[in-house]
């Protein structure tokens, strides 16, 4: 098997591939994290990686002069998405993404932080999302963005319209987290314990959901990147 590349940029240690981890190995793909509080995104070729993963955080692409790297990495994705080459944003990911293609990134109504499933979309090709229908998944985001032009919505919840967006094969933005391993979700839980706190949101109830759904959701969405990344034109 040809060994390809991906770059995942981090912005947090636990916020990391989590159970998107093996199938990208499985995959072919070689992982290399970027944290870019060691390693300036600026420094990246664009297009030197098979695939580019951004990850989720705790900033605001509106965030950009208390935090640069926003711009950087927005700079990075413009790139990389004007030539079309396969991207992957997961929350913060999908924000900047989102921007980089022009959307407005903002505030959304209320923090949606919790375990539910995803209503999806009715697309003209088959939705990329499939395998999560009916599976719970982790929502941790206050900030929603506008449907870039050109892109196709995928899924949407009651409370955020715009959970997940495509354009062609090759560039998918989910404002959700599908990669969550149930094993590791404490260190959400310490790590954004401050933001539970001020959001008036019992980590009880998000470390029960966890044990109840984090399995399903770990196997379905495996199955779900394997579907994409099977579509992806190099």
């Amino acid at each position: 098997m040809t060994v390809k590349t991906v770059q995942a940029i981090r912005h947090i240690g636990f916020e990391d591939l989590g159970s998107f981890a093996a199938p990208l190995r499985e995959a072919g793909y070689d992982i290399e994290y970027i944290d870019v509080a060691e390693r300036d995104p600026a420094t990246l070729d664009p297009l030197g990686a098979d695939l580019l993963v951004v990850l989720g955080g705790p900033i605001a692409v509106y965030d950009h002069d208390a935090y640069p790297v926003v711009t950087e990495e927005i700079g990075l994705l413009r790139a990389r998405l004007a030539a079309d080459r396969p991207t992957l944003g997961i929350c913060l990911g999908a924000q900047l993404m989102a921007a980089a293609l022009g959307a407005r990134v903002y505030p959304g109504p209320a923090k949606e932080i919790g375990w539910s499933a995803l209503d999806l979309s009715d697309t003209a090709s088959p939705n990329p999302l499939a395998a999560l229908r009916d599976v719970p998944v982790l929502h941790w985001h206050g900030d929603t963005f506008d449907l870039p032009e050109g892109s196709t919505l995928l899924a949407s919840t009651a409370l955020c319209t715009n959970q997940a967006f495509s354009r062609g094969p090759n560039v998918l933005g989910l404002q959700f987290h599908p990669e969550l391993l149930g094993a590791r979700f404490e260190h959400w839980l310490l790590g954004h314990a401050n933001e539970l706190a001020s959001a008036g949101i019992d980590p009880i109830t998000l470390r029960r959901d966890a044990q109840r759904y984090a399995d399903d959701l770990e196997t379905a969405g495996a199955a779900m990147l394997t579907d994409w990344l099977s579509y992806l034109e190099h």
